[in-house]
């Protein structure tokens, strides 16, 4: 994206503001496995009194490409960095996988319009009442 695209649009990475503000006042602590870089300002508060800190994304701006570690340190929930106190990953666990709402590999259930609209009879279903019955 050209210096036009950085000026006009926030959807898509850091726009010239962000970026001139973080290298001027933030101080980088860390990068996720994404790419995402973390900032924090100690000498700027917040109304609260607490240190300000920021995300700039690489790539699309979309919340929940914060993995949770860092999004408990992102909303103060802890002081420490997550490198320095998070055990190690499990087997179990998975990678990140994006958020498909809105997209053509979104979730659609039996009974969505774009399945069709049919769904199968449920005993819960509502029958109106009529005086012959």
């Amino acid at each position: 994206m050209g210096i036009l695209g950085k000026i006009f649009t926030w959807w898509d990475g850091a726009t010239i503001g962000t970026a001139l503000f973080s290298a001027r006042k933030g101080e980088q602590v860390g990068t996720d496995a994404q790419g995402n870089k973390y900032f924090r300002a100690a000498k700027l508060r917040g109304p609260d009194g607490r240190e300000k800190r920021w995300i700039m994304y690489n790539g699309a701006n979309d919340a929940s490409r914060v993995p949770a570690e860092w999004h408990g340190w992102l909303h103060h929930s802890y002081d420490a960095l997550p490198e320095s106190h998070l055990a190690p990953s499990k087997i179990w666990e998975v990678d990140y996988t994006p958020n498909a709402t809105g997209t053509v590999g979104a979730y659609r259930p039996a009974g969505a319009l774009e399945k069709g609209g049919r769904r199968a009879r449920a005993t819960g279903d509502y029958e109106a009442w009529s005086p012959d019955a």
